[in-house]
């Protein structure tokens, strides 16, 4: 069996989980989430804990209930306190504002990007060179911080672009002649 699976997903005070065959629903003040777990995992709610294991002993099926162990622990702890993502823009002129649902960047193109925010995610910009993402739900957290570094990702020679707040860029050395 996975060490992943064998530990169980301890529930915090203020966060509910229900079990409905398949279907793990997390629900806090702050976020419901809900998943479904692959057929080869056998889940089950017992004082306060959520344990996972193998219907058969095949190494999928091990693996798949790591996997649904560790997806499951990021729902709770995401219900319990969202997560936070931050994104810093390093360059002249480049600017992030925030206006409704929407995220207007300019990154130095010939025209402004705006990007769409999902309604789970909120999304404050405290500079205009800072963006800060919150939500319940790593998932999307992390694919829409990635979809929008993807616009100007850092680039080595400068290093300006669109970065994570603790992502260290290599800059190379000028090409000599």
């Amino acid at each position: 069996m996975s060490r992943v699976a064998k530990a169980p997903v301890s529930i915090p005070s203020g966060v509910e989980v229900k079990v409905d065959g398949q279907t793990v629903t997390v629900t806090s003040k702050n976020a419901t989430l809900t998943r479904v777990i692959h057929s080869d995992v056998a889940v089950t709610l017992e004082n306060n804990k959520v344990r996972f294991a193998s219907r058969n002993n095949s190494t999928g099926a091990d693996a798949q209930a790591g996997t649904a162990r560790a997806l499951v622990n990021a729902m709770v702890a995401g219900a319990a306190k969202p997560y936070e993502k931050k994104l810093v823009l390093v360059g002249v002129g480049y600017r992030a504002q925030v206006t409704g649902k929407d995220l207007n960047l300019s990154l130095g193109y010939s025209h402004p990007i705006v990007h769409r925010i999902p309604d789970e995610v909120t999304c404050e910009c405290p500079s205009q060179t800072e963006i800060v993402l919150k939500c319940a739900n790593k998932e999307i957290l992390g694919q829409l911080a990635a979809n929008i570094r993807a616009y100007r990702s850092p680039e080595p020679y400068k290093g300006k672009g669109i970065r994570y707040q603790d992502e260290k860029v290599r800059i190379k050395e000028t090409k000599k002649k």
